[in-house]
């Protein structure tokens, strides 16, 4: 089962690297900053009074590389540019990142200090280590939080699951196909207890007005459940070809399960709405196909992918198993145009969604 300890991408600069493989995520950041832009005007517009003396922006589940300042460089530059249309004396900004204690934080305080030291409002930096289940932050100190790409992944496999051992893909296709409404219930219900108590613990972190932009992979309400959410399917599937190829063993199979769910945008706004912390100002609902077909053109590009984000739960699993996980994925993709067929197969969504606090 996959502990919060160990679920974080790979880590440094090298070729199957979260930073050298996330230019899908940053393609998805990037429809995100409209959304950055007008929480910061609305924040910096409350009441139309003079600015906040201090503004606090959070982003958690900021992970590594070139996309963990995307969020809050887009959040101090939307803060600068207000400044300069009002002719307002800025604001000191305090930008903190969060995720959790094994996320390649070395890499992250590089490019703070880099941040820190832009000619735009005075910017303090730092780093908040742990699970975003947990509380971060002090009670009414933060402005803004923002999490891309993040609350997908659960925080800890399904109990419901893990207690009756019942495993989440099952090799055989006519019992998998009798079990996956369990499967699905128990991630439904796991996801709806982790994202409940997220926005609890933001509501206590916020500011009175506060602001909080969020993205994760979804998929579209009118998309039945009918399958595991994509990735962790694929990876699922790879797997349990290493299992009958003798590779793995079946037991060791029966008992991994991938923390991570896709919602529907409906289920996410009930969730939110049923919870009572939040109003809704906006939510997005978008095919991420395009962005991913063309950052991940080719098998070995996505084999990448699939190991920056899955290799170190895959690892702590079933050991060191990754040079036959890639022979077999690489595989499974040899005839041309075979993996842009899956992608465009895929019933993913992204969800985007702006938050305002109700107090």
């Amino acid at each position: 089962m996959a502990s919060k300890q160990m679920v974080h991408m790979n880590q440094g600069q090298g070729n199957t690297s979260y930073a050298r493989n996330s230019s899908y995520q940053n393609a998805e950041q990037n429809k995100m900053k409209p959304m950055i832009e007008a929480a910061i005007n609305d924040i910096c517009s409350r009441n139309n009074t003079s600015l906040p003396g201090k503004i606090l922006i959070a982003d958690l589940g900021c992970s590594s590389g070139p996309n963990a300042l995307a969020l809050v460089s887009a959040a101090v530059e939307a803060i600068h540019n207000h400044c300069l249309q009002f002719q307002q004396i800025p604001p000191e900004v305090c930008v903190l990142l969060n995720d959790l204690p094994n996320n390649d934080f070395n890499t992250v305080v590089k490019s703070l200090v880099m941040l820190r030291h832009s000619n735009k409002p005075v910017v303090v930096t730092g780093v908040a280590p742990g699970s975003f289940y947990e509380r971060l932050f002090t009670s009414d100190s933060i402005h803004l939080v923002c999490s891309s790409n993040s609350l997908h992944w659960l925080s800890k496999a399904p109990e419901d699951l893990t207690r009756n051992q019942i495993p989440a893909y099952d090799i055989d296709e006519h019992a998998r196909r009798d079990r996956l409404p369990v499967v699905l219930e128990a991630y439904a219900k796991q996801f709806r207890k982790d994202f409940t108590l997220f926005l609890e613990l933001r509501a206590k972190e916020l500011v009175q007005g506060g602001r909080m932009v969020v993205s994760l992979i979804g998929r579209r309400s009118d998309v039945i459940a009918t399958r595991f959410s994509y990735l962790s399917e694929i990876v699922a599937q790879i797997l349990s070809v290493m299992v009958s190829e003798g590779d793995i063993d079946k037991a060791k199979f029966d008992s991994f399960y991938v923390p991570v769910y896709s919602p529907s945008s409906e289920e996410l706004r009930d969730i939110i709405q049923g919870e009572g912390s939040f109003s809704i100002t906006e939510m997005r609902v978008h095919d991420p196909t395009t962005d991913m077909n063309s950052a991940l053109s080719t098998p070995s590009r996505f084999v990448n992918l699939l190991r920056a984000l899955f290799e170190p739960i895959v690892v702590q699993h079933f050991g060191d198993v990754m040079d036959e996980f890639v022979r077999t994925a690489e595989r499974r993709w040899s005839l041309e145009g075979s993996l842009q067929e899956e992608l465009s197969r895929s019933p993913a969504a992204m969800l985007v969604v702006s938050l305002a606090v109700l107090r």
